[in-house]
């Protein structure tokens, strides 16, 4: 388990950019948590030991934050990596489906052949917010045949219940707002 400490020093990493992408939006910028290399290299080993117990054979990272860590997991476990990617980013066929934020509506792709039917799939998102994004990605892949054996995420914003509505799956949360 990890320390109190260890998690306060990953958390001091992050900084708030108020008001961005829009008025009110306090954003949570994991710019300075990428760029120091002991901070990323202790995320990715602490989200790569809960999802290795896990057993996925893919990453499924979220536009695009999640491509970040996603990859990096994914590296680390030897599995693959699928992106979740905005609309009209992907060639050849996709399926899609559109979520609410918490300022807005967006929508997300996999392409059709990202993987097989019966591949245990762990969801690699950078916030969890409203919990749109993350429930989108679990539709997604459970429409292909997928397993979501898992949902992982550096940042938890607890304050806007995102939990909820995806506590059917098996979830974790890094750092906690």
């Amino acid at each position: 388990m990890m320390a109190v400490a260890d998690v306060d020093r990953l958390k001091s990493k992050i900084r708030d950019v108020p008001d961005w992408p829009e008025k009110g939006v306090v954003f949570k910028d994991i710019m300075p948590l990428l760029a120091d290399p002991e901070a990323l290299k202790e995320t990715i080993d602490l989200l790569g030991d809960w999802a290795e117990e896990r057993k996925p054979d893919i990453v499924i990272g979220g536009e695009a934050r999640g491509f970040f860590i996603g990859s990096a997991i994914a590296y680390k476990l030897g599995c693959g990596f699928v992106p979740a990617r905005r609309p009209g980013k992907l060639p050849l066929e996709t399926i899609s489906v559109e979520y609410a934020l918490e300022y807005g509506k967006n929508s997300l792709e996999l392409q059709a052949d990202a993987f097989r039917g019966g591949t245990r799939a762990l969801i690699h998102d950078d916030v969890l917010a409203t919990g749109g994004t993350s429930k989108a990605m679990a539709e997604l892949v459970e429409h292909l045949g997928g397993q979501v054996v898992g949902i992982q995420f550096i940042i938890e914003l607890d304050f806007l219940h995102g939990r909820e509505k995806i506590a059917d799956y098996d979830l974790f949360s890094l750092i906690h707002y």
